[in-house]
């Protein structure tokens, strides 16, 4: 295999641990934003009952810690797809895609999710080494 081929191997793992990174981070953020009692007031303004306050939550915390960590990234970023279909279409209402109401982020984060779930973490994730887990969930 020539030096390049190494080369670009090696950047494209990065830019997917870089990609993973990211959305996962941003996740956690929400994830812990969203554990705030407040959250559960504005739920009812949305159409949600304020006892989705925990499920939300721990739906974009969780997800966003296993993509940083790199176990079981397919399956994360298929939650994190739905979480980001949840916000386009139900609070959102897809209104705009700029602007205020607007879905530009949304999408980002929702086409970012969709190519971890279909290329996978990279070769720089932790369920690289751990052999026991079926290939379709890394």
């Amino acid at each position: 295999m020539a030096t390049s081929e190494i080369r670009e191997k090696i950047l494209n793992d990065v830019v997917f641990m870089g990609l993973r990174s990211a959305l996962g981070i941003i996740f956690v953020l929400h994830g812990i934003s969203k554990f705030d009692p407040g959250f559960a007031g504005a739920l009812p303004n949305m159409g949600l009952p304020a006892e989705m306050q925990i499920p939300i939550a721990l739906a974009e915390l969780v997800p966003g810690i296993l993509l940083i960590i790199g176990v079981l990234s397919r399956l994360s970023a298929a939650l994190i797809s739905i979480i980001m279909l949840g916000a386009i279409f139900m609070i959102k209402g897809a209104s705009s895609i700029t602007g205020k109401g607007g879905v530009e982020l949304d999408l980002i984060l929702l086409a970012s999710a969709l190519v971890i779930m279909i290329v996978g973490p990279g070769r720089i994730a932790l369920a690289q080494g751990i052999k026991k887990i079926p290939r379709c969930l890394h």
